[in-house]
């Protein structure tokens, strides 16, 4: 049996399994109900032992799992590697050294690339799509050029708005049929002040918990059902977002700034870095600490600057501003360069690039980090990259949604 022909009959039996026990299932848009890649409760390992993959040399079937990795690079066909991941033990183990984070791969395999830094270089395309009705917006991974117009990606977040008497919540989840604050798919929040100009990120689990993360035993997959390491978590502040004043209007478009507590400037130089989560941990929203884990970096939302951070740069942050634009004579309005991926003119539109921390701007501070713009009535582009997660850029693009009344 020749290798290709070994590789053929192993994905052949994987989507046998998967459609019996794994239940895999791939999502595309609204018109497919939003479904997400997931693992059913009963993992038919018995079936594998049974077959001929049980006995297969170690060497060997690396071999095979890297082969199918490289290859299936995109999704839908990336679900053969979550498969392969649920099989059992070894596998997982062997799959999770094989598979990169995004920083390296620019891939999103498993739920924790969600918290994890996007690709250095190159922007990750996606797309939000925004539900009127029940005050929800789904987060999706573009599969291709035209994906937000053809209503084609893979479901990746959800967040539903929860209007309360002094601010505004949107919860965050992995499940977008369950967005609530008690839902084991919860990993975090933006909060706002009462006038919208003012919000906070927080994260279900700290970005670097440590040696405080104690493994336990489990054979399950690395998805939305894993049982997870349990540690003490809660709401963890990981950026503060603030909108200038601008009663007037007369200081053109919005602006904004966003402190990151977890992230440190130097992330955006050669050489830097961001940190970066390896494991989902579930939350347990009745028990919040009553500290920041970041207390030595976190800056309260109160006392944000409306101008330049002085604070956050000082205490060596990452902060993202707006790049400027410029106005154009002939349109009669502001204009940025989205190279093709807004095509609807909204005061929402932004794109963000680092602040200098020291003198002037180098080339790294011209670079975008996140872009977010209209393409319809209720879609909108998303695309990130390093040192940010698709988590952070999220929750950033859902504080644009929130009326301004004093900003614009």
């Amino acid at each position: 049996m020749s290798f290709k022909s070994l590789i053929q009959d192993m994905r052949g039996e994987l989507g046998s399994i998967s459609r019996k026990g794994f239940d895999v299932r791939f999502g595309y848009g609204r018109s497919r109900s939003q479904r997400v890649v997931q693992d059913a409760s009963v993992v038919p390992v018995d079936a594998f032992k049974q077959s001929c993959w049980a006995s297969m040399p170690p060497e060997l079937l690396r071999d095979v799992l890297m082969r199918i990795e490289k290859s299936e690079d995109t999704w839908p066909s990336r679900k053969n590697v979550v498969s392969c991941a649920g099989v059992c033990r070894n596998w997982r183990e062997i799959v999770k050294e094989i598979v990169k984070v995004p920083e390296l791969s620019s891939k999103l395999t498993f739920p924790i690339s969600l918290k994890q830094p996007g690709p250095r270089g190159s922007l990750v395309q996606c797309y939000i799509m925004r539900n009127r009705s029940n005050q929800t917006y789904y987060l999706y991974l573009g599969l291709n050029q035209a994906a937000a117009s053809n209503d084609d990606g893979k479901f990746l977040l959800a967040a539903k708005r929860f209007r309360r008497p002094t601010c505004t919540d949107y919860i965050i989840s992995l499940n977008c049929d369950d967005v609530s604050r008690g839902s084991n798919t919860y990993i975090g929040k933006l909060r706002s002040n009462f006038l919208g100009t003012k919000f906070t990120v927080y994260d279900a689990q700290p970005t670097n918990p440590g040696v405080q993360v104690t493994r336990i035993r489990s054979t399950r997959l690395l998805s939305l059902k894993q049982v997870s390491p349990r540690i003490p978590s809660g709401n963890y502040p990981v950026a503060h977002i603030s909108y200038e004043l601008n009663v007037l209007g007369s200081r053109g478009p919005r602006r904004m700034q966003c402190v990151m507590d977890a992230i440190p400037a130097s992330a955006v130089e050669p050489g830097g870095t961001a940190p970066t989560q390896t494991e989902l941990v579930h939350s347990n929203l009745d028990n919040f600490p009553s500290f920041s884990f970041f207390r030595s970096k976190s800056i309260r939302t109160e006392s944000l600057p409306s101008g330049p951070s002085a604070a956050a740069q000082k205490e060596g942050l990452l902060v993202l501003k707006n790049k400027a634009p410029r106005w154009h004579e002939q349109l009669q309005c502001w204009c940025l360069n989205f190279n093709g991926r807004v095509t609807v003119a909204s005061v929402k539109n932004f794109q963000l690039v680092a602040a200098p921390e020291n003198g002037p701007a180098g080339p790294e501070h011209e670079n975008v980090i996140l872009q977010f713009g209209k393409v319809g009535k209720d879609v909108f582009t998303m695309d990130y990259q390093y040192p940010i997660s698709a988590f952070q850029a999220f929750t950033i693009c859902l504080s644009s949604f929130d009326t301004k009344i004093a900003c614009e």
